[in-house]
């Protein structure tokens, strides 16, 4: 790690123990993305799945795809 890269606040254990899931709202669409640990190792939050939107009148279904990534935390010490 350089000596200008971020570190994670947290433990891995902490994050695991006390992230929730969260909600955002995508057009007034509720989206829910988990607490995730990614193959990486990088810790937050993930969400897939699908919306519809208003295009000029048209409904159209939309893929969604959502991924929070703690900064730093790839490099925590696994516990």
């Amino acid at each position: 790690m350089s000596a200008t890269a971020t570190r994670c606040p947290v433990s891995r254990k902490q994050f695991t123990d006390n992230a929730k899931p969260i909600t955002v709202s995508l057009n007034g669409q509720p989206v829910l993305l988990e607490v995730k640990e990614f193959s990486t190792g990088s810790l937050g939050y993930y969400a897939n799945g699908k919306v519809t939107l208003d295009v000029g009148g048209t409904l159209v279904k939309f893929q969604v795809g959502f991924q929070l990534t703690a900064i730093g935390s790839k490099e925590l010490p696994r516990e």
